[in-house]
């Protein structure tokens, strides 16, 4: 066991959320200590999440994903004291951090890449890319070379060079010395070479033991069989974009059989399901997919979702701004998703999800607990989290009308962990609309 499977994540995209422009232009604006002047790092806290992540911090051409260099903070958020003095707030209010690891691809103007298209095969690090010196490409550079997804300004690191490896190592070294963060996130870790992936495991267990505690690797995957990335030599965690799928899908088609079908999958009692025992990254949304209250077709989805969302087997995170259901929809450059925003707003949906973040984190069943299913109808589930001192039962009614569930609790009474109120499962447990409740039993 580990800090992370009692955790309760929050995202942060701080080039959006601290209103940096959109491209680089050079000009050093200290607005990444909006995050602590404006109240965030309070209002997470009080929200009950216990690990915050940032997206890319470090200089890059423009979203942060197209890195120039790994140890200077973007001359558009600020410089590294600003990091060091965010990064020490949270801390002190009890919050964990883990950057982004952009350990993929870089930018263009990266200097190992600037040094290739100036010495061409004569650069030291023209191994640390993928080129094909016979090749050329749309900026003319006499050379082609892989790249991420297509996107030619995305320049794909080879990391079957040892010396990129240990350059990458020692980055990581660096950004756990000077900013003492507790984790990584890695973006696109679905993209990362095998033995990569493996040597950055090293790297995380031997920082693990010099901190005394997990050194998390967070790996950014879509879809596939999770096991490939998530594992005891690769990333301890993954993001879980299955679920993710099934929980708006289900409320906008009235079909909850599709996120049942996901969790039993991932964390039931069969010898067949996938991830039984893992904590995955749940999340409702983040910065690369439409936010949640406007993928909904129904607004009052919200409440039934996201107690789904806390409910389940693993770690939920919340997408800053979306815990008072702001709105955005995808489009080229994703600026939507990752709005700017002065100081955070508390809402009844605020209010909903501190106290889902409260109960998650102080009940073993929602933390450790295996998973049943109980029942599932097209607008209704209700599953059993249990742990060896602990049942909670999860009540989910996404319909417009109140719904009576009847079942063998195995028990007479029940606490919700979301209200406090008592619950008497005689003659059935009914669940008002858009709503659900966290009973645990009384044994």
């Amino acid at each position: 066991m580990s800090w992370f499977e009692t955790s309760v994540f929050y995202q942060i995209y701080p080039l959006g959320l601290c209103g940096a422009p959109h491209e680089n232009d050079g000009v050093l604006e200290h607005r990444l200590l909006k995050i602590v002047d404006d109240g965030w790092v309070e209002h997470i806290k009080k929200l009950g999440a216990t690990c915050v992540i940032l997206n890319p911090v470090f200089q890059s051409i423009s979203h942060g994903y197209d890195t120039t260099d790994y140890l200077t903070v973007d001359c558009r958020l600020g410089t590294n004291d600003d990091l060091h003095t965010v990064v020490d707030a949270f801390h002190k209010a009890g919050i964990r951090v883990l950057l982004d690891g952009v350990f993929n691809h870089v930018g263009r103007d990266f200097p190992a890449f600037r040094d290739v298209l100036e010495s061409r095969g004569g650069s030291e690090c023209s191994g640390w890319f993928n080129i094909n010196w016979s090749g050329n490409n749309e900026y003319g550079d006499g050379f082609s070379y892989e790249t991420w997804a297509g996107v030619p300004y995305l320049v794909k690191l080879n990391h079957n060079n040892y010396d990129l490896n240990r350059y990458c190592a020692d980055v990581i070294r660096t950004w756990e010395r000077e900013y003492n963060i507790d984790g990584l996130r890695l973006d696109v870790a679905y993209c990362l070479e095998d033995g990569f992936l493996q040597y950055l495991r090293e790297i995380a267990n031997e920082l693990s033991t010099k901190r005394g505690e997990k050194f998390l690797l967070l790996g950014e995957t879509m879809f596939g069989d999770y096991n490939r990335w998530m594992g005891d030599n690769v990333c301890d965690t993954v993001t879980n974009y299955e679920v993710y799928k099934g929980l708006w899908s289900s409320m906008n088609s009235a079909n909850m059989h599709e996120v049942a079908y996901a969790l039993k999958r991932q964390s039931g009692s069969d010898p067949w399901d996938l991830y039984t025992g893992r904590h995955l990254l749940n999340f409702a949304d983040n910065h690369d997919v439409p936010r949640i209250a406007t993928k909904l077709e129904d607004k009052r989805h919200l409440y039934p979702l996201y107690g789904i969302l806390f409910g389940m087997c693993g770690v939920p995170c919340i997408y800053y701004g979306s815990e008072w259901g702001i709105e955005g929809e995808q489009h080229f450059g994703d600026h939507e998703l990752r709005p700017a925003l002065d100081a955070p707003q508390w809402n009844e949906l605020t209010d909903y999800l501190c106290a889902l973040a409260h109960a998650k984190t102080g009940s073993e069943a929602l933390c450790w607990g295996d998973y049943r299913e109980i029942a599932v109808n097209p607008q209704q589930l209700l599953f059993e989290r249990k742990s060896d001192n602990e049942r909670v039962i999860v009540a989910i009614n996404a319909a417009a009308e109140p719904y009576v569930f009847h079942f063998d609790a195995g028990c007479g009474r029940a606490v919700d962990l979301i209200d406090g109120s008592d619950h008497d499962f005689g003659g059935g447990s009914e669940v008002a609309p858009f709503s659900a409740h966290f009973w645990k039993c009384e044994r």
